[in-house]
């Protein structure tokens, strides 16, 4: 797989729609139910966040890295990578039913879904709204998910849809824990997001 597809798939990855917070989970772990239910309570009803950090990308045949820069308002995002992979900067922006994707020196490239055009672009389309929730340390709530918990009732591991994604470590924001490291892998991908800067609240009901 080409940098630029790497690039491509990990934008797309980042897409997702909000729905209501219902879910089929397996708990293991050492954390206590209760208190895992009152956390995802708490984290669930953001929709509002603005996150700076690093982005890493790495199959089989290639890796590289960029900066990354994540505005998200409801279901409106403008997601921007500079330095990415080596490719220059990469921006996608809009909500599902209209996502625009700007390539440098590629150009700017339309459709009415992530999955659209990730189809479009590399001719293969893969689940894409699990982010929107593994970014907050919850499982997305429309699929079965095994979930593990570390001692302080926190997502330590969770695997849904094929994917393994491991919480390395978190950071309090305004008495919120939110993920500060994330590993994921799947698709023959290993992708770490470190989050430097974290600002999250609700917008909406």
């Amino acid at each position: 797989m080409r940098l630029s597809s790497l690039l491509l798939f990990c934008m797309l990855l980042i897409l997702g729609g909000c729905s209501h917070f219902s879910t089929q989970e397996q708990l293991s772990g050492s954390g206590q139910t209760d208190t895992w239910q009152s956390h995802k309570q708490r984290i669930a009803p953001l929709d509002a966040w603005q996150i700076s950090g690093k982005l890493g990308i790495r199959s089989e045949q290639e890796s590289g890295s960029a900066v990354i820069f994540w505005l998200q308002r409801q279901d409106y995002f403008d997601i921007r990578l500079s330095g990415p992979l080596g490719q220059g900067s990469t921006r996608l922006t809009g909500r599902q039913g209209a996502v625009s994707l700007d390539i440098a020196n590629r150009g700017t490239f339309h459709a009415a879904s992530a999955e659209e055009l990730m189809q479009q672009q590399l001719g293969w389309s893969l689940p894409v709204e699990n982010l929107l929730w593994w970014v907050r340390g919850l499982p997305a709530p429309n699929s079965k998910s095994q979930l593990q918990l570390d001692s302080n009732s926190l997502l330590a591991q969770l695997e849904q849809d094929q994917w393994l994604v491991e919480y390395l470590s978190y950071r309090t924001e305004n008495d919120l824990q939110l993920p500060e490291r994330i590993k994921l892998s799947g698709a023959g991908l290993t992708i770490t997001l470190v989050i430097k800067e974290w600002q999250a609240r609700q917008l909406g009901q």
